[in-house]
């Protein structure tokens, strides 16, 4: 018969091509788990192999026991009466018990085997039955490990052959070991030297000494070439796990100082973006591969850093130890302010460049720290930073991060949070200023200078090029002024959704007087739409009565302001802001309430000055009768301030003059009690105060007094010194103030007269007095005791 043929075909490469890939990957995990299943089958046949060969090895012969009858007792003589010898039986009966021996399995079995005979009629054995009837075996050797050698084939077939794993003596080996051990713990247990406290120190200092010089080796070449060396900002940086516990503390402070410094240096004008894919699969030049691996080395390395500043931050705030516990809770908290310090001084000088929000997110929370010494350096930071600003966009940042703190914290922050927002560069004189000092200025050649060096086609192709720069530098000078306006919008609004809302739902909130204070100097800048809700909220606030003198004197200020700008085109009468100042101008004195004075003088500043032609004649002589009465219970440079703007109130208003006549004018009696300056009748009194005040001890105040006295004249003798006059009153306030402990100006020196020495002290004496002296000089003096009680004891017997 022939082979059956196989009709099986390899397929061709168009029916390969036809083939779905999911079908070609199932026919490839079929073929791995076909061949996967052979080598697991593979590995079961080899382990039941190995395990027969080890149980024929270990396997040894048992006696079987004689099986025990149920009558005992009949035992002895059953043997002796039915026992009968083989030969004396039958064949057909030797036949029958032989057969009968067959079947009795219990006897023939092996009782190696745990498999029961009659398993298909205990098909419901239990397991602890099986277990039982398993034979027990006692080992008393110790299983020998077998190694499976490469059997041998013979004619008889394959043989197996194995060999016992050498064991080790264990004993020898534990004995090694303890001599080891104990020879390690006399070398151990060796007296370390014990080092006095000076050895200690100067230890330490050698130390420290390494790991500055270590420290200025890394920085010094970091600095040189930052190129080749910015793989040693990572070693640099590493040193600030430093595990030392004696030089821990110093060497991380001298580490975030050094790296602070050197990131200062040498990161670029620019922020550094990262590549895109694209970018990194085009090929450059060397240069331009070389400084986008510094850029990336760079912009990682100060990412690693802010990282470990932001970290030993948490744990001082957390009260966290590391594991190592190399430095102490105590000393965390000096690594924590110099880590605050760094990251200030990276926010004032690094605001263009990468990870700047990060630092601004960071500053910020602390602003409010409970410690006073880390709020004021954010505090310091974030106003050096808005000072230097002249964009816009980093205090944009800013901004928004401490109005979303207060809104967080339910307007729970300490007051310098807010007022840092007083140092915020918005008024349009800057914004024109720094738009001209923005602007790139281009230095256009002469017409001699082209006439030398170009031909004619070149300066008219020079011409064509000088206009078109002239345009592009007008548009770029435009965009950027359009968008630090656009900036500066954007901030003050969320500057003044801040302040609003304070004045909404917490007007008992300690952050009120920043509020005011705020708003008296953005006043100018906020839209004519909220003036008259504005003004009735300051009015309100100021009847409430809940407000200290400082703070109405904020309202006061605000209200003006508003009303000298814009407001102009309101119909709002201020007269009862007039009254509530002029009421309250006696609560200032020369104790806590004397630097009140400075916002009392720009009140009338604004109140007066810039609304000359608003303010009436009675109301300007009742303000400048009180305000020099008040000019005798204040300190010296409020006296000043107050002279200032009192010889201001002479020379803007009329018949000032008036209160330096003694007669009266008009009808009526002055009644300084009367809290309405309209109606106190201020023209029938003098100003008597400037006779005490050219009698002060300050000469200042004495050279105004003077002034004023004469009529504040603009020339002559009685006039002021240029220098004086035209000053404004809060200038000459801050000038003479007494804040250092310091007179301005010093008071002279008084040297002590000359005394002459005399070398004859009987010079002064007259002669018959120095005989007389001399003569009792010379006598001899008895002491007698004293009895003092001999007055008392004459007394009682009399």
């Amino acid at each position: 018969m022939k082979p059956r043929k196989n009709t099986k075909r390899v397929p061709s490469f168009r029916k390969l091509l036809r083939t779905s890939k999911i079908k070609l990957d199932n026919k490839l995990k079929n073929k791995q788990y076909k061949q996967q299943s052979a080598a697991k089958k593979y590995r079961k046949e080899q382990k039941k192999l190995r395990e027969a060969v080890r149980d024929a090895i270990s396997r040894k012969p048992f006696p079987l026991e004689e099986c025990k009858k149920k009558q005992v007792a009949e035992k002895h003589e059953e043997e002796e009466e039915d026992a009968l010898p083989l030969d004396m039986m039958d064949e057909d009966d030797l036949k029958l018990m032989e057969d009968l021996s067959q079947k009795a399995s219990f006897l023939t079995r092996d009782l190696s085997s745990d498999e029961p005979v009659h398993i298909k009629k205990r098909k419901r054995e239990s397991v602890m039955d099986k277990y039982e009837k398993v034979p027990r075996r006692m080992q008393t050797e110790p299983e020998k490990e077998l190694i499976h050698l490469l059997p041998i084939k013979d004619k008889g077939g394959i043989i197996p052959r194995t060999m016992e794993k050498p064991v080790l003596n264990v004993a020898q080996d534990e004995e090694g070991d303890t001599e080891e051990m104990e020879e390690g713990e006399d070398f151990n247990e060796e007296p370390l030297p014990v080092l006095t406290p000076e050895e200690m120190a100067a230890q330490r200092r050698q130390k420290l000494q390494e790991r500055k010089m270590h420290i200025a080796a890394l920085a010094s070449a970091i600095l040189s070439e930052p190129d080749n060396n910015i793989k040693k900002l990572k070693e640099l940086r590493a040193m600030l796990m430093e595990q030392d516990p004696n030089v821990a503390v110093i060497v991380r402070k001298l580490v975030m100082v050094s790296l602070m410094e050197i990131f200062k240096d040498i990161v670029p004008s620019y922020k550094i973006r990262p590549l895109t894919e694209a970018e990194k699969a085009t090929k450059v030049k060397k240069e331009t591969q070389k400084l986008r691996e510094f850029e990336e080395g760079l912009v990682s390395q100060y990412k690693f850093y802010l990282e470990n500043l932001e970290q030993t931050i948490k744990d001082w705030k957390q009260r966290k130890l590391k594991k190592s516990n190399v430095i102490s809770l105590k000393a965390y908290k000096g690594l924590a302010e110099i880590a605050v310090k760094c990251l200030c001084e990276l926010l004032v000088a690094l605001p263009h460049f990468n990870f700047h929000n990060n630092i601004i997110v960071l500053i910020v929370p602390l602003m409010n720290d409970a410690s006073k010494m880390i709020s004021e350096l954010c505090c310091e930071a974030v106003k050096k930073l808005f000072k230097q600003d002249k964009l816009g966009c980093a205090s944009l940042g800013v901004v928004k991060v401490i109005s979303g703190l207060v809104r967080g914290r339910n307007y729970d922050v300490r007051p310098e949070v807010l007022k840092v927002f007083l140092h915020l560069r918005i008024k349009e004189v800057e914004l024109q200023k720094d738009s001209e000092d923005i602007a790139p200025k281009k230095k256009f050649m002469t017409y001699k200078e082209k006439r030398k060096n170009l031909s004619r086609m070149q300066r008219k192709w020079r011409k064509a090029e000088e206009k078109l720069e002239r345009e592009l530098l007008e548009a770029e000078a435009s965009e950027s002024k359009e968008k630090k306006l656009k900036l500066h919008t954007e901030t003050l609004n969320i500057v003044f959704v801040t302040y609003f809302r304070i004045l909404k739902k917490a007007q008992k909130s300690p952050l009120l007087p920043a509020v005011l204070e705020g708003l008296a100097k953005f006043a100018h800048l906020i839209n004519v739409e909220f003036f008259d809700d504005l003004v009735i909220v300051l009015h309100s606030l100021i009847a409430s009565g809940d407000l200290s003198y400082r703070e109405s004197l904020h309202c006061i200020l605000s209200a003006f302001h508003i009303l000298s700008g814009q407001g102009d085109v309101l119909n709002i009468d201020p007269m009862k802001f007039y009254t509530h100042l002029y009421k309250t101008l006696f609560s200032l004195h020369a104790g806590r309430t004397n630097d009140d004075i400075e916002i009392v003088l720009q009140c009338l500043d604004v109140m007066f000055a810039k609304r000359r032609k608003q303010v009436s004649q009675q109301r300007a002589l009742a303000f400048l009768k009180r305000l020099s009465t008040l000019a005798l219970h204040v300190l010296p440079n409020s006296s000043v301030g107050i002279l200032a703007t009192n010889r201001v109130f002479m020379q803007v208003f009329p018949k000032m003059d008036l209160l330096l006549d003694n007669e009266s004018q008009g009808s009526g009696v002055y009644l300084p009690e009367l809290d309405e300056p309209e109606h106190c009748n201020a023209q029938n009194t003098a100003l008597w105060e400037l006779h005490l005040l050219q009698r002060h001890y300050h000469p200042m105040v004495r050279t105004f007094a003077a002034h004023l006295t004469a009529g504040a004249p603009t020339e002559g003798s009685a006039a002021l010194p240029l220098d004086l006059s035209q000053r404004p009153a809060t200038e000459l306030f801050e000038a003479y103030s007494m804040r250092g402990m310091t007179f301005n100006p010093p008071v002279a020196s008084v040297t002590p007269r000359r005394k002459d020495t005399f070398l004859q002290m009987d010079a002064f004496i007259d002669e018959e007095l120095n005989k007389l002296l001399q003569q009792r000089i010379g006598e001899t003096v008895v002491h007698k005791p004293l009895d003092f009680a001999k007055h008392l004891k004459e007394s009682s017997l009399s």
